[in-house]
């Protein structure tokens, strides 16, 4: 199978702190129901699995992919996104985001009750991206898509974005999992100011178009 070049959008989300379980879920339960948007090939929102670095401090995730840019675009003002935007407000103190171009080889859509990883790095001044994903590739691993942030106005520094799949939690926190993650961490530790981990699981219950 050849790859196919999709969109990979993150984004990341802190709910206040005493936020009623109510408003979580139904801040959780409009982030997905944009899933039944003809322009969204795939998207799954939730509550973050584990974060792994100091610096996340992050609660939730909205982890979506388009076929182009064009379609990210046009999601972003879509009536019905703005509409879940302006709804969740309230409740969330802070949010990040990140837009990377990738060759997946794969299912664009994920298997339910799968696992991620992402990884989201913030180069040391003078240092371009582009050596942070030459240094990535590098690296013998599973990884499922990678590549430089062209969203900056969300993403407080960050720069580049590695997503690594798993079949399930099992998966991701087995041996290999784990060697696979310091190996990269490894190789870019010199080129990086910080990164950003946080593990997701896709949800059984993900809308699909």
């Amino acid at each position: 199978m050849s790859p196919t070049t999709i969109i990979e959008h993150l984004v990341l989300f802190k709910v206040r702190d005493a936020t009623d379980h109510s408003k979580i879920d139904a801040m959780v339960s409009s982030q997905r129901s944009l899933s039944s948007l003809d322009l969204v090939p795939h998207l799954a929102a939730g509550p973050i699995h584990r974060r792994r670095s100091p610096a996340a401090d992050f609660t939730h995730f909205l982890h979506s992919r388009f076929l182009s840019k064009p379609d990210l675009a046009a999601y972003t003002v879509h009536p019905s996104h703005l509409a879940v935007v302006q709804q969740n407000v309230p409740i969330i103190e802070d949010s990040f985001a990140v837009d990377w171009v990738a060759d997946l080889e794969g299912e664009i859509v994920p298997s339910p009750g799968s696992a991620m990883r992402f990884l989201i790095a913030k180069p040391r001044e003078g240092t371009p991206a582009s050596e942070i994903v030459k240094a990535i590739d590098e690296v013998r691993a599973s990884k499922l898509s990678w590549g430089v942030n062209f969203s900056l106005g969300r993403a407080k520094g960050y720069e580049v974005g590695l997503l690594l799949g798993f079949s399930g939690v099992e998966e991701m926190e087995g041996v290999d999992g784990e060697e696979e993650l310091v190996a990269i961490e490894e190789r870019i530790g010199d080129l990086v100011e910080s990164v950003i981990v946080v593990e997701l699981l896709v949800p059984s219950s993900v809308y699909f178009n």
